[in-house]
């Protein structure tokens, strides 16, 4: 393997799952990358007073704390993979952790170490490209989702001009076909932001 393909790979390997400073300049900077999206998914989720949040790859934990401040959701969870970022989640919702209004945990999304019907909504923002069992993750989100509960995955499609087929694949052949048959209902894809140039959709579902 050529040394820039080396390279590559390490860094798609931090973006996967941050480690060591690296990992955590990364995940800072993913806070600000999708700082767009982040917002535009907040608005989506419509958080209602005494709500319970999943976020399944929190990351640095931005998202929690946009969440947090609004006062509303009774707690929010976080779960990531990699214990660096969950490191800086932390700090950056010290007083909410400290207060008990947040958590955070180290785990998989296929195999979610939550119980029965226990939020109102799960989201994730830029981690469904990296899921390796989309069957297993959907079906984990469905029994962690109270009734009526709420999903929505964030993701991006295409940059400038161009599509990116796999994605769209993905989306239209496995993704919504595995909600739809696991249960889920009111499945739609939805467009936003465009976020340095790349596409943002949302797929949204309700148990």
């Amino acid at each position: 393997m050529k040394v820039i393909e080396r390279i590559q790979e390490y860094i798609d390997n931090q973006y996967k799952t941050p480690k060591g400073i690296i990992g955590t300049v990364i995940g800072e900077k993913m806070v600000k990358q999708h700082k767009p999206e982040t917002l535009w998914t907040i608005q989506l989720l419509n958080i209602q007073q005494s709500e319970s949040v999943l976020e399944l790859g929190c990351g640095s934990g931005y998202a929690m704390k946009l969440l947090l401040e609004q006062d509303k959701a009774n707690s929010v969870i976080g779960l990531d993979l990699s214990p660096t970022v969950i490191r800086s989640a932390k700090l950056r919702n010290k007083k909410a952790f400290l207060e008990e209004k947040a958590d955070f945990v180290q785990g998989n999304v296929k195999s979610l170490p939550f119980e029965v019907e226990q939020f109102d909504k799960v989201f994730s923002i830029h981690t469904i490209y990296f899921w390796d069992e989309l069957s297993f993750t959907v079906s984990e989100i469905y029994r962690v989702l109270k009734p009526g509960g709420g999903l929505v995955l964030t993701l991006c499609d295409g940059k400038n001009d161009v599509i990116w087929d796999g994605v769209r694949e993905m989306i239209e052949e496995q993704l919504i076909p595995i909600m739809k048959n696991q249960g889920f209902s009111e499945v739609e894809v939805v467009k936003g932001p465009n976020s340095r140039q790349y596409h943002t959709i949302a797929v949204l579902g309700k148990k």
